[in-house]
């Protein structure tokens, strides 16, 4: 049967395939993750008075000199405000360092470390809240958050490696409009989020995290004359030294506590110097020092547990009469409330998206009435944006006369739907507060009952509006989102029919030219029957946020069972040997050996992966290998790297000395790389432990050495081996390969350089194979070098078991399970769905300077080492296999190559189509889902993320595969003309 499915048109249809699912990803990318809509413009003297039915724009605002605004916002506020800011923000500071956690204060080991600030809330001279950060916990976003009072969109994450200005309306805009005169030092986003803003600035990068001592250094370095000077009104000291010690060493990092000294000598100096000796009343200068963010045990952040999203906002200068440390761990709020409480603090407008509430203990100190008339600029601040996205607030509910109108009926609950909620809840507490004012002075001070009435009322409505406001779902563009799914759903049909198509195909053929009459395509074992179950399994778990956040569970499974269902196989295929006659079993059980000890390999050293990383989001705490050995010392951990590397270097010279094809070539190959992977364990053994130092020149040096030597190698076997591997003759061909003969048609081993093409790519297979195991040797952590080596010999495993198969076997079902063996190391190593497990650290190995393609390169190398491992393999995997063998009499090159490429880049693409469709799906379905933004959402950046890993992957395969058969064609031909013009 000739097959209409040639070579080009099954490499067009699939790279269209590929080309509509990019295009659907990024349409629906587009939609579903928008940058939150803003009010444009900025605040003014407007927002000084109730809104009213027609809004009223204030034109003079901007006509104003600098010190006549400040004097008319302070005349309009009504409150006695401060008038120098120093804003200090520590990154990545835990809040639970500084104010304890579940009624108790700090371990004594953090309070010994910041002996100077707990002094400072014992005495009740500061007051410190635990700020909740909303996901994603990375630093620009939640710059952004504290400064503005809005919660941006989830994509943040991605921009917070190249961060644009921010335009929208925020603090320090205001206090520019206001002149105040601002002065920088340290993380260079502030730079970049308000460029040309700062008087004087000295920014330090902040994603150069092997730096511990000096990006905090060229911080305090300017603090000292900084202090002396009052030509500034706000000072933004950010410091990074602390987030850096958390990502090199985790929370438990013997630099932590020094750390933690050094910034509580910072806040010993600003208060001594510029606050303790102040006097009340005007003049004041506030410090407030705050952290973006916390961070995890391992030290990583960007997801939303509660060790990320613990940050601190502790306000010096404030006076406070309770130092109970209870107090301070039921005081919980979050990090959009500091944008509101400092704008009235320093009596400039509340930004205008801002959708957080002021700080309940930061007024003590001023009069109620001043309090009073905080709450409600809060309140008008945050009616004047549900009006802007809640139609039904308008005119026409009365609303407006609520503010004119003293009404005389009392509100006692508040039910309905969401504007009549608002509504009465406003009006509740502005009725409350007008009462107030028209009592005398004397009956208000007897009147404390109602004073907290109508402060309770106000925060009823403020924290009503603003939890509606923060999780309200971003209207998202219908059409977009449907086109983008429809072009997704059309891309998995086309790239799931070329697999069915192709499968019928070799169905046929091997129909044609397969004998045996008890062979049967049309029968299907348990084992494929499973790998199609798999997807059905992840599909279904999908829709649950638990098996999310804990999917390493699903993939352990699946890969452990499908290796039980390839064990029984063998095990019936011997006992059916055995059945037939003892020589058939004798003849046979060679092969079959070899795939039983390939299959228990694969269940003992997966068994060991599963319980290498307790992995996933809730379960981390449990006991696993990996902390029993980071117990054990850092010097067990090091010899563990050592003799995985040595065991691995050791297995990939051995494999390499097996190659069929010249031997000197191969020797050269092997030196080659043995001479680089003695660098890396010299590396290890002699910088491994220098890890903390903030630049090491000889390291950098050595793994920049090590990088280059490995890029050349690697690439130089790829490009020059098939120019260099000897052309065999047909008689060669059929003296010494049999396998061959029986099943290719002698005039297609004469015409085409299949032998060839086996050597070749099993010598270059394994040059990325050998390229990868010491690039991860490197750049993982070095608990994770023993899980490598387990996910190199379930490669070897993979490879045996396939290259012992007879070409009955279903190749489709054997590349289905190395993916889903790619997947299980993926948690294996440590992953997870949640941003804070990405290995930030590991992306600046050999990196003397920051750059954000390289770091981020070498953090996706990281992550996904795993799934490009057994992608990679996969040019193994065609040098080894038999399977696609069996051509017809009438072949072409395109037929060979489509036999040989077909099912190894079709079913890991189709594989990962239909994961990402059904997420994409899911995700639609699951937009109003509380959990949208901490668990669905992070996951399908992931699976995104996967998605490249997958084209890159069967890139290099497709690509490796064609460059050698067309380079060793082309020498073929040659040496066939050559040999005709000698006869």
């Amino acid at each position: 049967m000739s097959s209409s499915l040639t070579c080009t048109k099954l490499t067009l249809l699939t790279i269209t395939g590929v080309t509509i699912q990019i295009i659907g990803l990024s349409l629906f990318v587009y939609g579903f993750f928008p940058v939150k809509p803003a009010l444009s413009g900025v605040s003014g003297a407007e927002s000084f008075r109730a809104p009213t039915c027609t809004p009223v724009h204030n034109q003079t605002d901007s006509d104003l000199p600098p010190h006549h605004l400040k004097s008319l916002y302070e005349e309009l506020s009504g409150i006695a405000p401060f008038d120098r800011l120093v804003l200090m923000v520590i990154d990545g500071l835990p809040a639970e360092f500084v104010l304890g956690k579940d009624d108790k204060p700090p371990p004594k080991a953090l309070m010994d470390a910041m002996p100077y600030t707990q002094s400072l809330l014992a005495n009740g001279m500061a007051i410190g809240y635990h700020a909740k950060a909303a996901p994603p916990t990375v630093t620009m976003p939640r710059l952004k958050a504290m400064v503005s009072g809005a919660i941006g969109g989830f994509l943040d994450v991605a921009f917070n490696f190249n961060t644009q200005a921010l335009l929208d309306d925020n603090l320090l805009g205001q206090f520019l409009k206001i002149g105040w005169k601002m002065v920088m030092f340290g993380d260079e986003t502030w730079l970049k989020l308000f460029p040309g803003l700062f008087t004087r600035h000295d920014g330090v990068g902040s994603f150069f995290v092997k730096d511990t001592v000096q990006v905090d250094q060229n911080v305090s370095r300017h603090l000292g004359d900084e202090l002396s000077r009052d030509d500034w009104d706000l000072m933004v000291l950010h410091y990074l030294g602390l987030d850096h010690v958390g990502h090199i060493g985790g929370r438990n990092s013997i630099l932590m506590a020094p750390k933690l000294l050094e910034m509580d000598k910072v806040v010993n100096m600003i208060h001594t110097t510029v606050i303790a000796d102040q006097e009340n009343g005007q003049g004041q200068t506030l410090l407030v020092v705050v952290s973006d963010h916390g961070m995890t045990y391992n030290g990583n952040h960007g997801g939303s547990s509660f060790e990320e999203t613990d940050s601190l906002a502790l306000f010096i200068g404030l006076r406070n009469h309770v130092s109970d440390y209870a107090l301070y761990t039921l005081n919980t709020v979050y990090q959009v409330d500091i944008a509101p409480t400092l704008a009235l603090l320093f009596g400039v407008p509340i930004p205008k998206n801002n959708v957080g509430v002021l700080l309940s203990g930061t007024f003590g100190s001023f009069t109620d009435d001043q309090q009073l008339k905080a709450l409600e600029l809060n309140s008008w601040q945050l009616l004047r944006l549900l009006q802007a996205q809640l139609p039904g607030l308008s005119c026409e509910n009365s609303l407006c006369d609520g503010f004119s109108d003293d009404q005389g009926c009392r509100i006692n609950k508040c039910i309905g739907n969401i504007e009549n909620m608002i509504c009465c809840l406003y009006l509740k507490a502005t009725m409350l507060h007008s009462s107030w004012r028209l009592k005398d002075v004397s009956s208000r001070s007897y009147g404390r009952e109602d004073y907290s009435g109508i402060v309770a009322a106000y925060y009823e409505f403020l924290k009503t509006a603003s939890e509606w406001l923060s999780r309200r779902v971003t209207d998202k563009p219908v059409n977009l989102l449907a086109l983008g799914v429809a072009a997704m759903m059309l891309s998995c049909l086309i790239l799931l029919s070329l697999i069915f198509s192709f499968y019928k195909e070799v169905y046929y053929t091997k129909m044609q030219q397969c004998f045996d009459s008890k062979y049967s395509m049309h029968t299907w074992s348990l084992d494929e029957t499973f790998v199609l179950g798999v997807i059905l399994i992840l599909v279904v778990s999908m829709g649950s946020s638990s098996m999310v956040e804990e999917e390493q569970y699903i993939w352990h499974f699946v890969t452990t069972t499908l290796n039980m269902l390839l064990l029984r196989k063998m095990m019936q295929s011997l006992l059916v040997e055995a059945s037939r006659s003892l020589f058939r079993l004798y003849k046979g059980n060679k092969k079959i050996a070899f795939q039983m000890c390939s299959i228990f390999v694969l269940i003992i050293s997966g068994r060991t992966l599963r319980g290498w990383h307790q992995g996933g989001v809730n379960w981390t705490y449990l006991p696993d290998i990996s902390k029993w050995l980071e117990k054990a010392g850092s010097n067990h951990v090091k010899s563990i790297q050592l003799v995985s590397g040595l065991l691995m270097i050791s297995l990939c010279l051995f494999a390499l000395s097996l190659s069929g094809s010249r031997r000197k070539i191969s020797l050269v190959v092997g030196f080659s790389f043995l001479m680089f992977g003695l660098l890396v364990l010299q590396h290890i053994q002699k910088y491994q432990d220098n890890i903390f130092a903030s630049s090491n020149y000889n390291a950098t040096l050595s793994v920049q050495i090590i990088f280059a030597g490995l890029g050349i190698a690697t690439i130089g076997t790829f490009v020059a081996y098939p120019w260099l591997m000897p052309i065999c003759v047909s008689k060669i061909y059929s003296s010494h390969h049999s396998f061959m003969s029986g099943s290719v048609p002698i005039e297609i081993q004469n015409d085409y350089p299949l032998l060839e093409l086996k050597n070749s790519l099993y010598l270059i297979g394994w040059a990325y194979l050998f390229c990868w195991c010491l690039l991860q040797l490197l750049l993982q952590q070095p608990i994770n070098a023993l899980p490598m080596l387990l996910l190199f010999v379930q490669i070897l495993a993979s490879l045996i078991y396939a290259s012992n198969g007879s070409v009955h076997h279903k190749q489709w079902v054997e590349i289905a399970a190395l993916y889903y063996l790619g997947m299980a190391g993926h948690f294996a190593l440590g992953n997870s769905n949640t941003l804070a497990t990405i290995d930030v650290a590991g992306a600046f190995i050999g990196m003397s300077s920051y750059s954000t393609l390289l770091s981020g390169i070498l953090m996706f190398i990281i992550t996904y080492a795993s799934p490009s491992f057994f992608l990679l393999s996969l040019v193994m995997y065609i040098s080894v296999d038999t399977s696609y063998l069996v051509i017809p009499q009438k072949a072409d090159s395109e037929h060979l190559l489509k036999n040989m490429l077909a099912f190894p880049c079709l079913v890991p693409l189709g594989l990962n189509s239909i994961i990402l469709t059904a997420y994409t799906i899911v995700l639609l379905l699951m937009r109003n889902h509380l959990f949208v933004w901490s668990v669905f959402s992070p996951k399908y950046l992931y699976v995104c993320a996967t998605t490249l890993c997958v084209y890159i992957g069967v890139s290099f395969v497709a690509a490796t595969v064609i460059y050698s058969y067309l380079v060793l064609a082309i020498r073929k031909r040659m040496q066939g003309f050559s040999s005709i013009d000698t006869r």
